[in-house]
């Protein structure tokens, strides 16, 4: 009789346990599934504090949070070029674990290093594209150029006297200014550093003589004078920085150089897990929040697919390959 009179409520929660045992789960299993993120989420960096990497981050974590259920805290995890942090990421199985992935550490360190300790296409799913950062370059002031041009000539008039500095062996920053050599056919000495706040330590400081930067983390220094910016890398000049030429205006067209930042989990989090990832990251990365955040500091957010962003990372990877090779670049102690 009591199965003849049960109440709506009570119908309700006997369908749903009925729908759990018939996927195997308990009804607690099931709300522990539903429930997720159960504690604050950690969205490793795997670079040191004070760049483009951690403004980045920030952003996309503290809109993430506000709809996540949970909070989301960002973790500098420097060193190994970016290697150490994507190991820890990729071994991780607590299902609350991210990774801000990056040009140097997904389409750079599978062609720099013979052999790495996880495999950079299978270990990890994209999530989405967060944002891309124009290039900089910058020179210390009491260099005496003000511009590309004169940076080239000067250093093809003092050959071996020049050196720049980035974030480590095959960060953006190295790439950007390999790339410049390339184009401009100078040499000038590289000066890997753990991280681009050291190296903009050292640079201000006048230990070092030029560098190439996401735009985040240098513009306040260009605006105090600290540094002076003489090009970007983008393909049209920055609404912020209006009379500084790009590359391609001073004499090298078709340059163009921006660093880009994305989320990524560890490939075997499960999918359930993954759709509500890519779901909340896309719709925090296109939020106005974080739109004028990153446009405040010339970055682009961006906020792609699952899919588009595992196809970008092929492109990516498929550029930069010959760029790697051709310059010979190598990690540190090799």
């Amino acid at each position: 009789m009591n199965d003849l009179h049960t109440s709506p409520l009570n119908r309700r929660q006997l369908l749903a346990s009925s729908a759990a045992s018939a996927l195997g789960l308990s009804p607690v299993l099931a709300h522990a599934e539903a429930a997720w993120p159960s504690k604050p989420l950690r969205l490793v960096v795997p670079f040191a504090p004070g760049g483009s990497s951690e403004i980045v981050a920030r952003a996309l974590a503290g809109e993430m949070a506000k709809t996540m259920g949970q909070n989301v805290f960002v973790d500098n995890k420097p060193g190994g070029a970016g290697n150490i942090a994507m190991q820890e990421v990729a071994n991780s199985t607590d299902e609350h674990t991210l990774v801000l992935g990056h040009i140097g550490t997904l389409a750079v360190n599978p062609y720099i290093f013979t052999k790495l300790s996880y495999d950079v296409n299978k270990d990890f799913t994209p999530i989405t594209l967060i944002s891309k950062v124009p290039s900089l370059y910058v020179v210390h002031p009491d260099l005496p150029v003000k511009n590309l041009k004169e940076f080239v000539a000067y250093a093809k008039a003092n050959p071996g006297k020049l050196n720049y500095g980035s974030a480590g062996n095959g960060s953006a920053g190295h790439l950007a200014f390999e790339y410049l050599k390339m184009a401009a056919d100078i040499f000038v000495l590289h000066v890997p550093y753990r991280g681009t706040g050291p190296m903009l330590t050292d640079l201000m400081a006048g230990r070092l003589q030029a560098a190439a930067v996401g735009a985040p983390a240098l513009l306040q220094f260009i605006k105090a004078g600290k540094l002076r910016c003489i090009a970007t890398g983008s393909s049209t000049r920055l609404p912020l920085l209006p009379d500084v030429p790009t590359v391609a205006e001073q004499g090298f067209k078709g340059f163009e150089m921006t660093q880009w930042y994305g989320l990524l989990a560890p490939s075997k989090m499960p999918k359930a897990h993954l759709d509500k990832l890519e779901k909340e990251a896309i719709a925090a990365a296109r939020s106005k929040v974080v739109h004028d955040k990153l446009s405040q500091d010339t970055a682009l957010a961006i906020g792609n697919t699952r899919a588009e962003f595992e196809a970008f990372i092929k492109l990516e990877q498929a550029r930069w390959k010959p760029v790697i090779a051709r310059a010979q670049i190598k990690p540190e102690g090799i």
